[in-house]
Parts: structure tokens; C-alpha cells; sequence
């Protein structure tokens, strides 16, 4: 239901078989050197985000340019997911932490969506109140999909297969799902940054000191100072100065230490995006390679291997 187009084209190419039996999809991988259905595809996640868009404009009254990259988060606010690290790159050109973190995302939103220097160029929109229906707009209208928690904190979630299933290439770093995800997507498919989970233990043990990527990097320290000075909220100068401080002093989930890879990971898709048959043929290959992650294998494997059930003939 929440991606009926996408659903259509796959299924008149390749069949039906997919719908119970999602390592189908695989039949897909040759379509990703086919000129017509890389067009197909295109024109869906086109007319898919046409209608994010046109959610975001009536509820918003932000207008959006369809032709942008529509690069996207979508988890629950807390620090080790790093929506602050998203932040800190757009700022570049116990959860007091996290609803401070969602004031400064409302605070930039509002003064670069009215930058006329900027307009036209980026927009940024924090969409409230996630639920299935956002979700069944969000994840097909989607570009880009975000996941950057911090390696080795996230368990495993499904947002970022649900990303990938739609069509959306993934920026993130190995933790969690993203690990299997890129495995099975290929490497060349995924893109990857930050520290491992290794690194970040390594770091840990020496003793990270988060205030040496402040003063070594110009544009992370630009960026910090903006935040620090009260440029987001002129009325309340003082407002996130704890953010800022927290990250200089502690930085328990290594934004500053990853902040420098995840910009140049974002250069990278930046010109991946504009090679839209490049584009095309990744998404493609996303969509077909995520066979693995079916439920049903899942279950079924479930009963295999631990459950030791037998599977009653349907």
C-alpha cells in the first residue's frame, strides 16, 4: 500500500512470485542495465515525491523543489542516532538533549528556509508526529535515506530496510542492519563513513578528547561557533550553548570525530545524485538485493534453527 506504483512496474516485469517470496526481486538486478525501466523507476520516485512535497507544502507551507535530493531521517530523537550530526552538515553550507535538539532543527529550519541565499538550494522540515501514514509517504518519496547512528549503538532497526526495499540509497555507518544492508546491497551501492565500532572502543581507551576536532577543523569549529553565538535564536543567545558544550567537553557519541568523514560521504552523494542513470541503477539494485530481509525468511529460519518446528504444508 504505501508504494502501489513501484509495486505495478516491478510486478509486470518480473512477475508476482516477489510478493510471497521477496528473494524474487532478485530478477530485477539485469532491469538495473535496462534504459527503459531506469526511466520507469525514475518517473515513480519522481511522482512519489511529488506527492511528499505536496504533503510538506499543505502542512508546512513550505514549497519544495521536486528536483532536489529528498534526504531524509526518520528516527526517534536521541542522541546515539545522531540527528545532530545531520545538523551540524546542513549548518556547514535523558532527552533534555534531545528536545533541545529538535528546538535547534525547528531554529535552523526557520532561518535557512528564509535565507535568500539559500532559497531554492535547501530546504529543511521537521516532520511531527511520525505514523504509518507519514511513513507511507516518507519512505516512498524518498532519495536519500540517513543512517548514522554511532557504530556499535544501534541493536537493529527496520526503517533503514524499509528505505532501501522503496528505492532510497543509504549514507550511513556499520552498525546495526546498515552492515547486512551494505553486504548485500554491494559495497559500491552504500555509502559509507565514520568510525567502526572498533575505532570508536579504540578511541574510548585512549581517551577521546572531542575538542582537538574543534580546533583542528575550520569548518566544524564555523559551524559550532554559528550555533554557540546565538545566530538560530537571536532573541535567546544563551539557548544552545549546553548542545555545544556537551560536544566540546564529552561528545559521548563522537559527532566531532565522525563530523569530517560525513561531509565528504555527503560530497560523495552529492555527485552521485546528479548522474541520475548512475542514481537509477543503484536504487535498482537496492530494491533487488533486499530479498534477505523478508520476514518470512526471517520466521523461517526462526523455526529452523532455534524453534526446530517443522513448517506445516499451505
Amino acid at each position: 500500500e504505501a508504494n502501489p506504483m513501484l509495486a505495478e512496474a516491478i510486478t509486470a516485469r518480473i512477475g508476482e512470485g516477489w510478493t510471497v517470496n521477496l528473494d524474487e526481486l532478485r530478477k530485477l538486478e539485469p532491469l538495473a542495465d535496462d534504459e527503459g525501466f531506469r526511466a520507469a523507476f525514475r518517473d515513480i520516485k519522481q511522482r512519489n515525491k511529488e506527492q511528499l512535497a505536496a504533503y510538506i507544502e499543505r502542512e508546512h507551507g513550505l514549497p519544495i523543489d521536486r528536483a532536489s535530493i529528498f534526504d531524509v531521517q526518520v528516527k526517534r530523537i536521541h542522541e546515539y542516532k545522531r540527528q545532530l550530526l545531520n545538523l551540524l552538515h546542513i549548518v556547514a553550507p535523558a532527552y533534555a538533549v534531545a528536545k533541545l535538539s529538535i528546538k535547534l532543527i525547528n531554529s535552523v529550519a526557520a532561518v535557512v528556509n528564509a535565507d535568500p541565499q539559500v532559497n531554492g538550494k535547501m530546504k529543511v522540515v521537521f516532520l511531527a508526529n511520525y505514523r504509518v501514514s507519514l511513513a507511507e509517504r516518507i519512505f516512498p518519496g524518498s532519495d536519500l535515506s540517513e543512517q548514522i547512528s554511532t557504530a556499535g549503538k544501534e541493536a537493529s532497526g527496520t526503517g533503514n530496510m524499509k528505505f532501501a526495499l522503496n528505492g532510497a540509497l543509504t549514507i550511513g555507518t556499520l552498525d546495526g542492519a546498515n552492515i547486512e544492508i551494505r553486504d548485500e546491497v554491494g559495497h559500491e551501492n552504500f555509502f559509507l563513513f565514520g568510525l567502526t565500532a572498533h575505532e570508536v572502543q579504540d578511541m574510548v581507551r585512549r581517551g577521546y578528547r572531542p575538542r582537538d576536532h574543534y580546533e583542528q577543523n575550520p569548518e566544524l569549529r564555523a559551524v559550532l561557533d554559528l550555533i554557540h553565538g546565538g545566530f538560530f535564536d537571536p532573541e535567546h543567545p544563551e539557548l544552545f550553548r549546553p548542545l555545544v558544550q556537551s560536544l566540546l567537553d564529552q561528545d559521548p557519541y563522537f559527532l566531532l570525530a565522525d563530523f569530517a568523514s560525513y561531509a565528504e560521504c555527503q560530497q560523495r552523494v552529492e555527485q552521485a545524485f546528479v548522474d541520475k542513470e548512475r542514481w537509477t541503477r543503484m536504487a535498482i539494485l537496492n530494491v533487488a538485493r533486499m530479498g534477505k530481509f523478508s520476514s518470512d525468511r526471517t520466521i523461517r529460519e526462526y523455526a529452523e534453527q532455534i524453534w526446530k518446528a517443522r513448517a506445516v504444508p499451505g
